[in-house]
């Protein structure tokens, strides 16, 4: 048995992993535990065996579990149904998920939806109220970048709209799986033609899938270095993606939520553009959002 004796258990359960923090009741983080069992390799009647797995020693009594994330996909343990927007960054209606352990109450937070254009969320709404939490009634346009960037324009403490850009998931695919493959280093960078990239796609979006074949020959014929072109790949793809999601961006105040090498990224090229953004690290504001839905539900 454990020492740790949490007030509550806050939980970030996506597609790939799950990550858990035993919580005291002002919102401190007492310990924290991971899973390398996310949504995609669970069956529904899987999630309270791996959280007991993971977490099972921090169970000294009965205890509330705050989740967020895929673990509340149609897919998941529970399906917590989205909100419309504009709404709230942290909608109504939990979800309850089924637990066998007597001790256990655990809640799912509902992601968000927009009809036209259509998209969805689950688990960037919980970072939006864990930032809105941390800077009051701020308003302007939080940029969420990952597998799939998500730029959120938010006001008056509401999400209004957003849209979902693919731009991690095509990095990803492109440089292992195209011909580009045998260009793209694994590893490596070069700023300069990172900064490049994203100026020549932003200036000439529509020559994108031109300028991505570019690398290859560049390789063949100039000896385009292997990091260089992972570089300019990911300016390529970032440019493109700034280029569309200007007038979301542009004149607004700007946030940037997430790992800190790829918000980086993020910032350096809308710096570029005289758009300057704040940094903001994914993980605190993820346990914010987290104890803002706890401090809800417990009124």
């Amino acid at each position: 048995m454990s020492d740790i004796k949490p007030d509550w258990i806050a939980v970030d359960w996506g597609t790939s992993n799950m990550r858990a923090w035993a919580m005291s009741a002002s919102g401190t983080v007492l310990a924290e535990a991971r899973s390398d069992k996310g949504m995609g390799e669970l069956a529904r009647d899987g999630f309270e065996p791996e959280l007991l797995r993971t977490v099972g020693d921090w169970i000294n009594g009965p205890v509330t579990v705050i989740a967020c994330g895929m673990v509340g996909s149609r897919q998941g343990w529970v399906e917590a149904p989205y909100s419309a927007v504009p709404c709230p960054a942290l909608p109504e209606g939990f979800a309850r998920a089924p637990a066998q352990h007597p001790d256990l109450q655990v809640y799912v937070i509902p992601g968000v939806k927009q009809a036209s254009p259509a998209d969805v969320m689950r688990g960037e709404e919980t970072q939006i109220a864990g930032f809105l939490a941390r800077n009051k009634n701020w308003d302007g346009v939080i940029c969420l970048p990952g597998t799939h960037t998500k730029w959120v324009h938010v006001s008056a403490d509401e999400v209004v709209s957003f849209q979902t850009f693919m731009t991690g998931e095509l990095f990803a695919t492109i440089s292992e799986h195209t011909v580009l493959r045998h260009s793209i280093a694994a590893e490596g960078w070069d700023d300069d033609a990172f900064a490049t990239a994203v100026t020549d796609a932003m200036a000439r979006p529509e020559r994108l899938a031109a300028r991505l074949f570019s690398l290859r020959a560049e390789g063949l014929l100039n000896d385009l270095s292997g990091a260089a072109a992972r570089a300019r790949l990911s300016g390529l793809l970032i440019g493109a993606e700034l280029a569309a999601a200007k007038p979301y961006w542009l004149g607004q105040q700007i946030a940037v939520i997430g790992a800190g090498d790829l918000s980086k990224l993020y910032v350096d090229a809308l710096a570029a553009q005289h758009a300057p953004a704040t940094q903001v690290q994914g993980d605190a504001i993820t346990i914010a959002g987290l104890t803002a839905a706890y401090r809800r539900l417990k009124g």
